[in-house]
């Protein structure tokens, strides 16, 4: 069993209610393992469709209103598609005082996308976080789990094009 979803870029995306089952097959009837079982759904399709997230209240018995009050209140929920890289622009104090914020604008002059956009090819999602904890190398960027560091406005365009 699946079924078609259109996200907002109209993406039309096969959603295999099957794999939902599959998924969380080892959290059924314990309600209070919703949050291991949306990680795993989440993992799986790289964030939470809407069908999967009806599936998943549907055979946790557990209102989809409580499931998407707990999906919203965690960040670590993410109910858009996101992109393959993740780009975390880091906004601590040293990173600030260094120039993060003209990183953060090379990058979306570059990608054409604001923070907490995600660009239309699905290739890159731009975030601001707090602060990454590599003061050393102010200003840093995470692209996934790859650290990029001691950064200028004019490094930004050769790093995103490393990442095809």
């Amino acid at each position: 069993m699946s079924t078609l979803v259109e996200n907002e870029e109209t993406v039309t995306e096969e959603i295999d209610l099957n794999k939902v089952d599959e998924l969380i097959e080892p959290y059924l009837g314990k309600k209070e393992m919703l949050i291991p079982a949306l990680q795993k759904v989440q993992d799986y399709f790289g964030y939470l469709p809407r069908p999967a997230a009806e599936q998943v209240s549907k055979r946790m018995i557990i209102p989809l209103s409580r499931l998407y009050g707990v999906a919203t209140f965690y960040a670590q929920f993410k109910m858009k598609p996101r992109g393959r890289y993740i780009i975390r622009v880091c906004q601590g104090t040293a990173c600030h005082i260094q120039g993060s914020p003209k990183i953060a604008e090379r990058i979306e002059e570059e990608l054409g996308i604001e923070s907490g956009e995600t660009t239309d090819d699905l290739r890159f999602t731009l975030e601001e976080v707090a602060c990454i904890g590599a003061c050393a190398l102010a200003p840093v960027i995470m692209i996934n789990d790859n650290p990029h560091g001691r950064l200028t406005p004019d490094k930004i365009k050769d790093i995103l094009e490393s990442y095809e």
